[in-house]
C-alpha cells in the first residue's frame, strides 16, 4: 500500500493504466526483470568497462 501513496508512482501507473486500456501490453514485474537483466545489466557492464577502464 505505501507505492499506490507515493507521488512520484501515481504518472507510471497512469501510463500502464492507458497503455492497458489502448490494448498495448505491457510486461510483467518478472518480465521485465528478465528484460532488464538481459539488456540493461550487459550494456551497465560494457559502459563501466569505456568509461571507468576497471
Amino acid at each position: 500500500m505505501g507505492s499506490m501513496t507515493y507521488i512520484g508512482n501515481g504518472p507510471n501507473f497512469m501510463v500502464k493504466a492507458i497503455a492497458e486500456t489502448s490494448g498495448v501490453r505491457m510486461p510483467s514485474f518478472f518480465g521485465y526483470m528478465a528484460w532488464s537483466c538481459t539488456v540493461l545489466l550487459p550494456l551497465f557492464l560494457v559502459m563501466t568497462l569505456l568509461f571507468f577502464h576497471v
